[in-house]
C-alpha cells in the first residue's frame, strides 16, 4: 500500500491492489480511471476520529517509516509519533518523544467498545446511518480542546516559538530491527518496534538532520555538515566532518556511503571507515601528494573605519580604499556607527530577531563602497549588518569562482548582550577551499572599561556561531574520515571562530592609552613619537598578559593614532581639543591568526595559509569622523588540493594497492551461515520453522528475510502476503549462535 502524511497529521493511504489495476490498464483507461484511483484513498485521521475527538495531535506529519518485519508504520510529528498497523489500518499507540503513551489515545481505546472491524463499517455507513460511540460529551470536549492546544503548539513549532528543541528531525530503521530518531537537540533515541523507548544517546550537540542504517552501523548526518558513526548498541565508533553545510540524506553504492549536503555536494565514504583502509590511503596519499598540491598567492585588504553615523565624501573613500597593488584579489570593509540612536538600536534588536537586517545608511555605504571598487572589477560577496555594525566583501570578478560556502553571524554585547551597540558581526568564506573569516568588532568605551573590553571579546570569539560547520577535509569526493571534529580536552565542542584556517579581527575596539596624561601625549603625538606612545597602549598590556586575543598577532604600525578628532579639520591638529580634553588612541586595530603554529612553519596542505603583511596604515586625508579610518594588506600563500588529480589518485590506489584490495574482499565476502533445508508445511496455523546459524568465531551476521509476492504485471514486490507471519524477520546473529525463524498462517 501507499502511505503519505501532509499538513494538520493527515494520513492518507491507497491499497496497493488499486493501484496494480490502474497501472495494469490500457492508456484510454487510465485516462478514465485516475480520477478514481485518486479518490480511493483511506483518510486515517477520519477513520479514528469520533465525534470531534481525535487521538492524534493536529500537527503536521514529518516522517513515515515502514517496518515491513513487523507489519508496522510509523508517523512522525513534531514532538509525538502514531503507530500503525500497516494490514488492518488500526492505530496501535500514540507516543510522544520522551516515549510517554498519549493519555487521549488510551481513553478513546478503552472507552470505545466497537471494534476496530466496526469503526471501518460505520465510517462507510451513510452519515444518518452512523452509530455514535458512547464517548462521552465532557471527554468529547475535552479531547476537541485538547487538538485545539496542539494546533497551537504546531503553530508555535512552525514559528519558532517555545522549547522545541526535542522536536523529531530523522527516523530509520537498523537492522535489529530497532528504532532510531533524531532531534533537533542532537539526542538519539533508540526504540523496540513496539513503541517503546528504550535508550538515549547524546554525542554531538548539533541539529541532527538525518540517520541512515547499513549492516552493523548506524550513520547521524548533523546540520553542521558533521557525521558520526555509531554500532547498533549506540556506542560512538567515530566522526568527522563530511561538508559545509547540513548532510541531508545517505545512501549505499557498492562499498561506499554517499552523503547529500545542502549546497548540492555529495561525497563518498567507504564503508569501513573509520578502519585500516583509511589509514593506508591516508599514507600512500601523503606520499603522493607533489601529483596533487597547488599553491596560489593573493593579496587581501582589510579596512575599519568607525564613521560616526556620517556618510563620507567620496573623496576620502577613494583616498581610504585606494588599491595599493592590482594584485588585490578581495577587499573586507568594516564600518561601526553607521547607524546608532535608541530608537534605531531597539527597533534593528527586534528586526534581528525575525531574521532581519540592513538600515538606510548601511545601504548608502555598501553603495558607495561598491561604486568605488566597480572601476576594478570587483563584486560584492556577502554582507552582514547588525545595528551600526556593518561588514562586507567584494572579490574580484574572476576570482568569484573560487569563493563559496559564505556565511555571516553576528554577536551584540550591548545592554544584557542583547542590543548591538556592541559587539560583532563576522563573515566566513573558502577561498580556494581554505576557511577564512573576517569579524568586525565594537567593543566597551572609556578608558577605564579595560575588563569589559576583554569581555566582550571573550563573549564574541565563544558564541560567535555561523549556520554551518567551516571545518573542512582534504577535498577529495572519496575519501576516507581525514575530518575530525573539533573537540577541547573536556569533549565540549570548540568556539567556531577557532576552526579557521585564518581569522581577521578589524574594528573599533575602544582600548586607549593608559599612564599618560594629555598633555604628555599631545607631546610625543606633535613630535611623531609613535614609539613611545605604543608602550602606553591597553591593547598590547592585555595581549601580552594573555587576556584577550590570544593567539593573534598584529603588524607594526607607525601612523598616528586614530582617535579622537574634531571632524573635517586635517592633520594632527585636529586631535580633540575640547574641555574633555580626551587622550589619543590607537582604538582602531587589525589582527589576524593564519595557520602557522610557530612563525617558522612554510606554507603546505598541513598548514595551508600563511600570511603576512606589506602594508598597515592610517588615512589621514579622512576628515568625516572622529575616527581615522586604517587599512591593511595582507600577502596570503594558500595551499590546495587539485581535486580532479586527487580523485584519480585515489582511484588508482583503489584498485592498485594489494592490502587495500584484499580488505576489500573481505567487507564482499559472505557470512558464514548455515540454513537448515527442512521442508516448510504450513497448515492450521501451526508454526513451522528455519534455523540459522552463524559459523563464523569472531563476525556478527546480519539477517533479513525477505517476502516477495507476485502482482498484476508479473514482477515481484517486497514484503508478506496478508495471511503470512515471519518472526524475527531481521535481526543479528552472534559469532557461533544460532537462532530459528517462526513461519505461521495467519488468520484472515
Amino acid at each position: 500500500d501507499l502511505w503519505s502524511g501532509s499538513e494538520g497529521g493527515v494520513i492518507k493511504v491507497w491499497y496497493g491492489e488499486g493501484i496494480e489495476k490502474s497501472l495494469a490498464l490500457q492508456r484510454e483507461e487510465k485516462r478514465k480511471t485516475s480520477f478514481l484511483v485518486e479518490r480511493s484513498f483511506i483518510d486515517l485521521r477520519a477513520m479514528v476520529s469520533d465525534g470531534g475527538a481525535c487521538p492524534l495531535p493536529a500537527v503536521d506529519v514529518k516522517l513515515l517509516l515502514s517496518d515491513n518485519s513487523r507489519s508496522k508504520v510509523w508517523s512522525a510529528g513534531y514532538l509525538s509519533f502514531a503507530l500503525w498497523d500497516s494490514r488492518t489500518k488500526e492505530l496501535l499507540k500514540v507516543i510522544n518523544v520522551n516515549g510517554q503513551v498519549d493519555t487521549r489515545f488510551d481513553i478513546l481505546s478503552s472507552q470505545d467498545p466497537y471494534g476496530y472491524e466496526i469503526k471501518q463499517n460505520l465510517f462507510s455507513l451513510p452519515r444518518k446511518d452512523k452509530v455514535r460511540s458512547p464517548v462521552g460529551f465532557f471527554q468529547r470536549s475535552r479531547n476537541a480542546l485538547m487538538g485545539a492546544a496542539d494546533a497551537v503548539r504546531r503553530v508555535a513549532a512552525k514559528a519558532g516559538f517555545g522549547d522545541d528543541s526535542q522536536r523529531i528531525e530523522a527516523l530509520a530503521l537498523s537492522i535489529d530491527g530497532m528504532i532510531w530518531t533524531g532531534s533537533a537537540n542532537g539526542c538519539l533515541a533508540q526504540w523496540d518496534g513496539n513503541g517503546n523507548r528504550l535508550q538515549e544517546f547524546q554525542h554531538h550537540s548539533c541539529f541532527v538532520q538525518s540517520i541512515f542504517s547499513f549492516g552493523k552501523r548506524i550513520w547521524v548526518g548533523y546540520m553542521d555538515g558533521s557525521i558520526q558513526l555509531l554500532d547498533l548498541e549506540g556506542n560512538l565508533l567515530g566522526g568527522w566532518i563530511a561538508h559545509s553545510s547540513p548532510v541531508l540524506s545517505m545512501a549505499v553504492g557498492g562499498s561506499y556511503i554517499f552523503t547529500l549536503a545542502g549546497h548540492g555536494g555529495v561525497r563518498g565514504w567507504n564503508l569501513s571507515s573509520p578502519g585500516p583502509i583509511d589509514n593506508i590511503m591516508r599514507s600512500r596519499l601523503i606520499e603522493n601528494e607533489a601529483l596533487y598540491k597547488n599553491f596560489e598567492y593573493m593579496k587581501v585588504l582589510v579596512g575599519s573605519w568607525n564613521v560616526g553615523q556620517e556618510k563620507a565624501s567620496y573623496e576620502s573613500i577613494r583616498a581610504w580604499l585606494k588599491l595599493p597593488t592590482p594584485e588585490v584579489g578581495l577587499v573586507a570593509v568594516g564600518l561601526q556607527e553607521v547607524d546608532m540612536g535608541a530608537g534605531f538600536l531597539a527597533m534593528s534588536a527586534a528586526k534581528e530577531t525575525v531574521g532581519l537586517e540592513g538600515s538606510p545608511n548601511g545601504d548608502w555605504w555598501l553603495a558607495a563602497i561598491g561604486q568605488q571598487l566597480k572601476g576594478y572589477s570587483f563584486e560584492r560577496v556577502g554582507s552582514r549588518q547588525m545595528a551600526g555594525l556593518l561588514i562586507c566583501v567584494w572579490v574580484r570578478t574572476h576570482l568569484k569562482q573560487f569563493i563559496g560556502d559564505i556565511d555571516n553571524a553576528a554577536v551584540a554585547c550591548g545592554l544584557g548582550r542583547a542590543i548591538g551597540n556592541k559587539g560583532a558581526v563576522g563573515l566566513r568564506m573558502r577561498i580556494h577551499d581554505r576557511s577564512i573569516c573576517f569579524v568586525n568588532c565594537h567593543f566597551a568605551a572609556h578608558m577605564e572599561a579595560v575588563s569589559r573590553r576583554n569581555e566582550d571579546f571573550d563573549h564574541v570569539f565563544r558564541t560567535m556561531t555561523f549556520a554551518t560547520s567551516s571545518s573542512g577535509i582534504m577535498t577529495t569526493s572519496v575519501s576516507g574520515s581525514t575530518g575530525q571534529l573539533l573537540r577541547g580536552a573536556n569533549g565540549s565542542r570548540m568556539p567556531e571562530l577557532s576552526d579557521t584556517d585564518m581569522i581577521v579581527f578589524l574594528g573599533d575596539f575602544n582600548y586607549r592609552l593608559y599612564d599618560i596624561s594629555y598633555d604628555d601625549a599631545m607631546g610625543l603625538v606633535s613630535r611623531r613619537c609613535f614609539d613611545w606612545l605604543r608602550d602606553n597602549d591597553q591593547l598590547r598590556a592585555e595581549m601580552r598578559s594573555g587576556r584577550v586575543f590570544q593567539g593573534l598577532r598584529e603588524g607594526d604600525f607607525k601612523f598616528p593614532p586614530t582617535y579622537k578628532f574634531e571632524k573635517h579639520i586635517a592633520g594632527l591638529s585636529g586631535y580633540d581639543s575640547s574641555e574633555k580634553r580626551r587622550i589619543p588612541a590607537w582604538c582602531d586595530r587589525i589582527l589576524y591568526r593564519d595557520s602557522r603554529v610557530s612563525s617558522g612553519n612554510e606554507c603546505s596542505l598541513d598548514c595551508p595559509v600563511v600570511s603576512s603583511i606589506s602594508l598597515y596604515d592610517s588615512c589621514m586625508q579622512a576628515t568625516d569622523s572622529d575616527h581615522k579610518p586604517i587599512k591593511c594588506v595582507f600577502n596570503l600563500d594558500i595551499a590546495y588540493v587539485d581535486k580532479q588529480t586527487m580523485r584519480q589518485k585515489y582511484g588508482e590506489l583503489m584498485s592498485s594497492n594489494n592490502e587495500v584490495v584484499y580488505l576489500l574482499q573481505g567487507l564482499e565476502a559472505f557470512p558464514e551461515v548455515n540454513v537448515n533445508t527442512t521442508d516448510i508445511i504450513l497448515q492450521d496455523q501451526n508454526p513451522s520453522s528455519v534455523k540459522l546459524q552463524n559459523r563464523s568465531t569472531k563476525n556478527t551476521a546480519c539477517f533479513e528475510i525477505i517476502g516477495q509476492a507476485p502482482n498484476l504485471s508479473g514482477t515481484h514486490f517486497s514484503g508478506y502476503p496478508t495471511w503470512l507471519m515471519v518472526s524475527p524477520a531481521v535481526g543479528t546473529i552472534s559469532p557461533g549462535q544460532t537462532i530459528e525463524e517462526h513461519i505461521v498462517l495467519k488468520r484472515l
